[in-house]
């Protein structure tokens, strides 16, 4: 699978819209979230587009983590696109969750903000696993996000606090719920040191069954790296509610901190 202008990246989601064109969203090496679709089943592959250039905060930590995109798609075909990006932040001091959508993989609507926390909070949000009911769509797409994060951005190895949490959208991210946590907080030295940082894992998942949110998460606790790690896949059982929330996508509504579990708290397994 390849652009047909030979673009290269990596974390390339393919998603299929119901018409059978592949729109494929991924990071670019430059520092650009873009896309490029096929709408002859695979045989070829249109020209890359920009979805957004990328402005990304360096999570704290020494935590292996990129902004890599994360896709899915409507019922009716249009796709959303997230990844984690400091734009709406001052002096990028932490990264949002943010998104992009588009009904053909070509044109895609401006950048929104996931608000998650309010802006200048100094919460570090990153890793999100983003889904998409296929039974809704339109104006009444339900979306749902899990994430990671950090309370505050600005933390070291023995001071960062790790958690995960689950936000949601009733009418396609024009406004959201409050964050729901979900684990934490956990200690970075709790999970493996790689080459490239202590590592949770490169990719979450969100996915809906019968109209309800279900998160795949890596969950740790006590544990000593790099050989004496306690780290499993926790899932919850019984669904997420998907519901609007009271602010739109470009401000941040009140966090539930009274949700916030003890470390390490998974969800329901």
């Amino acid at each position: 699978m390849s652009a047909g202008n030979s673009a290269k990246g990596l974390g390339g989601q393919p998603v299929v819209q119901p018409n059978g064109t592949v729109i494929v969203p991924f990071e670019t090496i430059h520092g650009t979230i873009a896309a490029f679709r096929s709408t002859d089943g695979g045989a070829s592959w249109d020209n890359a587009v920009l979805v957004a250039h990328i402005n990304f905060h360096s999570v704290a930590g020494n935590l292996r983590t990129s902004p890599l995109p994360t896709a899915e798609i409507d019922g009716s075909g249009i796709v959303y696109v997230a990844w984690e990006d400091c734009s709406f932040e001052p002096g990028c001091a932490a990264n949002d969750i943010v998104f992009s959508s588009s009904a053909d993989g070509v044109n895609w609507s401006g950048l929104s903000r996931v608000p998650a926390d309010p802006v200048g909070s100094g919460v570090d949000h990153f890793i999100p696993g983003l889904g998409v009911d296929r039974a809704t769509s339109g104006s009444r797409a339900h979306l749902g996000l899990t994430y990671y994060y950090y309370p505050n951005a600005d933390c070291t190895v023995s001071t960062c606090e790790l958690d995960v949490a689950f936000i949601s959208s009733a009418n396609a991210g024009v406004s959201w719920s409050r964050k729901q946590s979900l684990a934490g907080p956990m200690n970075l030295t709790w999970l493996p040191l790689t080459t490239q940082g202590y590592m949770v894992g490169d990719y979450i998942s969100t996915s809906f069954i019968g109209g309800a949110a279900f998160t795949t998460i890596a969950v740790a606790s006590t544990g000593t790296a790099p050989q004496n790690l306690n780290e499993a896949i926790f899932a919850n059982v019984s669904g997420l509610r998907v519901v609007g929330g009271g602010s739109g996508s470009d401000h941040a509504a009140s966090s539930d901190s009274s949700n916030i579990a003890t470390a390490p708290a998974p969800i329901n397994r």
